[in-house]
């Protein structure tokens, strides 16, 4: 297993990541985090870790600057704002594509709340890079018109009792024309909290991945 912490650059800015890529890797998978929630998250990083033991190496990054969450902390006009996290995204993409280490590897992205809108949005926009799309508890309405555009086949996985992610979810499911799977996790809540809810979530998201990057 490689494991780094790095650095990228976009612009005059850099973001913070961690990059996992075990023996035999058969794609990256580009972690999207939620409102509030960074590389370091928990949630993510186990998922991140369970992909790693498939053979499927993980990117998770900030997708802000520490300067941009002090402000968002207070102000939140970046959660939302899904086109800033979208190109964000897509440079992402780029500059993984273009390391020694990753630059034949398929490209998956694994959204979380809004990041699923902002996952959501990038796939559409880089529909010949993009291979694989999962969101968790994701908030795909964000993408917009977006969604008509995906051509990755996208996996939404949502909380049993996450009522009105679920009503959202189920919109989007008529606006995606991808190869789709709407997976409701029964006793589930938004954060996946649940005891096994984060395991089942992992389960979809491998079987997804392996999937869709050796179709």
């Amino acid at each position: 297993m490689y494991k780094t912490e790095l650095e990228i650059p976009i612009n005059h800015i850099h973001l913070q990541g961690i990059l996992q890529i075990p023996d035999k890797a058969k794609g990256i998978v580009l972690f999207v985090h939620g409102s509030g929630s960074s590389r370091l998250s928990k949630r993510n990083q186990y998922v991140a870790n369970e992909l790693n033991k498939s053979h499927i190496a993980t990117l998770l990054f900030d997708l802000l600057t520490p300067e941009e969450e002090d402000v968002d902390e207070f102000t939140r006009e970046h959660r939302f704002n899904v086109e800033l996290l979208a190109m964000r995204l897509m440079t992402v993409t780029d500059w993984i594509l273009q390391q020694s280490k990753t630059s034949e590897l398929a490209i998956g992205y694994f959204g979380a709340s809004t990041g699923g809108g902002a996952a959501l949005k990038a796939a559409a926009e880089r529909q010949e890079l993009v291979k694989v799309v999962v969101s968790r508890g994701g908030r795909p309405d964000l993408a917009g018109n977006a969604l008509t555009e995906v051509k990755a086949p996208t996996l939404l996985i949502v909380g049993g009792n996450d009522d009105v992610v679920i009503e959202i979810n189920q919109m989007a499911m008529k606006q995606l024309h991808s190869i789709k799977k709407l997976a409701i996790v029964p006793g589930a809540t938004h954060l996946f909290e649940e005891a096994g809810a984060l395991d089942e979530v992992a389960r979809l998201a491998t079987e997804w991945f392996l999937k869709y990057f050796n179709p």
